[in-house]
């Protein structure tokens, strides 16, 4: 049986004004300087010790043992890839960030992953893997034990019982860094900062904001992404270090966009702050739509030559209920999308309501927003 119901209800939602600017921002939070980023690096291990939970299918297994005879032969151990069965090894790619002007020695994390058909990283320990960035450059070697935050138990007979993803793991402070990597923020004496939600009016309100603040004009938006800070040369502020910690926590105040956010596949809505609804009328009819269905048995009479069959029967019922003083309710004029929500909330809107109701608004132009379906 399946049955599709909908809510019927009335909206008449008027125009609201809303405050165009959001609470301030520190600059941090909103921006990064150029030169600053993180650098991804990668390398190939293996990690030994499972549980009989490793690589077992026979090209995943031969490329793990291979792998093991790679390194056995490194401590002059010599013996064929082809007399290897490993259960407690498995082939991994590890990755991890390296932050700016990380040192030499410094330890970072290392997050480990299964590269072939192992159902366990539990308890295991990663062997000394080399990682380098896309480039080739050497910067880290990782290695220790891993930490999956699950754990994975079966009977042998196809009975498992498993918490959380038990395929990819984490060493902490697993990475030994080998080599020092400096950022270069710093160009001609200035610094450029890159908005992470690129806006021309919130690239005009840092550029205000910093001008203000050091009481010259050093700060110049570029485009809607990008605002370029030249570092003064004389004063306490000179010192690119110190310049940068009284930069960047600088409150601004930052424009949002007007956006509704929908997840379908969860039935999340998240309705932005500058969200405006002009006037608008949208009802929903209660239509229920059930399907059932019986299987029938023919019998053939006795001493025939018939057979048994199984006919199909199939009934089906439409039902739409008559809208009443319970299920027609008038929304007043709201002031906030707070408001709004509390409203369609008391009439029992579902979740997925919501979404043929946003939906619908954006399509008869009365929703002012930017509409994002996931």
């Amino acid at each position: 049986m399946r049955a599709l119901k909908y809510s019927l209800i009335l909206l008449i939602l008027s125009a609201y004004t809303l405050s165009v600017w959001a609470a301030p921002s520190r600059i941090k939070d909103v921006a990064k300087v150029v030169g600053m980023s993180e650098k991804q690096i990668i390398g190939y291990g293996l990690v030994v010790g499972l549980d009989g939970t490793g690589d077992r299918n026979l090209r995943t297994a031969r490329m793990t043992s291979q792998s093991v005879t790679n390194m056995l032969e490194r401590f002059g151990i010599t013996m064929p890839s082809e007399q290897l069965r490993l259960r407690n090894v498995a082939a991994v790619m590890v990755t991890a960030k390296v932050p700016p002007f990380v040192q030499e020695g410094a330890q970072i994390d290392a997050t480990v992953s299964s590269l072939g058909d192992a159902t366990s990283l539990q308890g295991g320990t990663l062997l000394m893997t080399p990682l380098s960035s896309p480039g080739g450059t050497l910067y880290a070697h990782a290695q220790g034990a891993v930490t999956v935050g699950g754990f994975s138990a079966s009977s042998g007979l196809g009975d498992r019982y498993k918490k959380n993803h038990t395929q990819v793991g984490r060493v902490s402070n697993g990475a030994t860094m080998v080599r020092s990597r400096r950022a270069e923020y710093v160009r001609e004496n200035a610094l450029s900062l890159a908005l992470q939600e690129p806006d021309f009016s919130t690239a005009t309100q840092i550029s205000q904001t910093i001008n203000q603040n050091f009481g010259q004009e050093i700060a110049e938006p570029l485009d809607q992404a990008t605002v370029q800070v030249n570092i003064p040369e004389q004063g306490e502020f000179s010192n690119p270090v110190a310049f940068m910690a009284e930069l960047e926590k600088l409150e601004v105040e930052v424009d949002v966009p007007a956006r509704v956010i929908i997840n379908e596949r969860t039935g999340t809505v998240v309705v932005g702050t500058n969200v405006r609804l002009s006037a608008a009328a949208i009802s929903h009819g209660n239509i229920t739509v059930e399907i059932q269905q019986r299987p029938l048995i023919s019998q053939p009479g006795p001493f025939s030559q018939g057979q048994t069959a199984v006919v199909p029967d199939a009934r089906v019922q439409v039902q739409e209920e008559n809208g009443g003083d319970e299920t027609v309710q008038l929304l007043e004029e709201s002031a906030t999308v707070g408001e709004v929500t509390t409203a369609l909330n008391a009439l029992g809107v579902k979740p997925r309501d919501l979404i043929a109701i946003f939906q619908a608004l954006k399509q008869a132009g009365s929703l002012q927003a930017e509409l994002v379906i996931m």
